[in-house]
């Protein structure tokens, strides 16, 4: 499956990417929560999210293109025009190149460094059903444990898991998620279970070590 795989309006996805050459794309603390600032500024309009997972040198992301939305932006980000699904569907692509630009701006200015941070073109696959979905949810909680980061995925705090379980106000996809796992107790029951790749090996795609 193409890494060019377009955006398409309605449809699940599983986006990742990964530093240049393996470099760590998140170097301080303070980098995770940036970099999720900036992505509910640049995401949030164009994609809800159901599941990330930040590791010190890739990510993983769970999002459904949302429909009717607007399709082009500046390169700060910010609507301009509202336009149809066609040129939504290169804006939302868009969308995401804003937010890997903005992050290694500040990055390289923070850090003294030049060029990319990431990998290009950023990589994407089709989340088929409901079924992948839960099993690409439960995948991108585990892959802190699987990297070798902790022994327990729960004792990383740079995933949705936690912000899932809380009760606070988020903008992740919650009730979704649990449907799909048929209820909250399910969804911590089903997380206590080794992930198996093989039974998503197209969804995950070539996953960075």
């Amino acid at each position: 499956m193409s890494n060019t795989l377009p955006l398409e309006p309605g449809r699940f996805y599983h986006i990742y990417n990964r530093g240049n050459n393996g470099e760590n794309i998140f170097l301080a603390e303070r980098n995770y929560s940036y970099f999720l600032n900036l992505y509910v500024k640049h995401i949030e309009p164009v994609a809800e999210t159901f599941a990330y997972g930040l590791l010190r040198n890739h990510f993983h992301l769970c999002v459904r293109i949302r429909e009717g939305r607007p399709g082009r932006f500046s390169n700060d980000g910010q609507q301009v025009l509202t336009v149809d699904d066609s040129c939504q569907v290169s804006s939302t692509s868009q969308a995401f190149s804003n937010l890997f630009n903005s992050y290694t701006k500040s990055i390289n200015k923070t850090c003294g460094r030049t060029g990319s941070l990431f990998e290009k073109p950023f990589q994407r696959r089709e989340v088929i059903s409901p079924q992948y979905g839960l099993r690409l949810i439960h995948y991108i909680h585990w892959n802190p444990t699987k990297h070798g980061f902790v022994k327990d995925f729960r004792d990383w705090p740079y995933s949705s898991y936690h912000a899932l379980l809380s009760d606070k106000p988020t903008y992740l996809q919650r009730e979704q998620v649990f449907e799909w796992f048929n209820g909250r107790l399910e969804f911590d029951a089903v997380h206590q279970l080794l992930s198996n790749e093989k039974e998503i090996q197209d969804v995950i795609g070539d996953d960075a070590d």
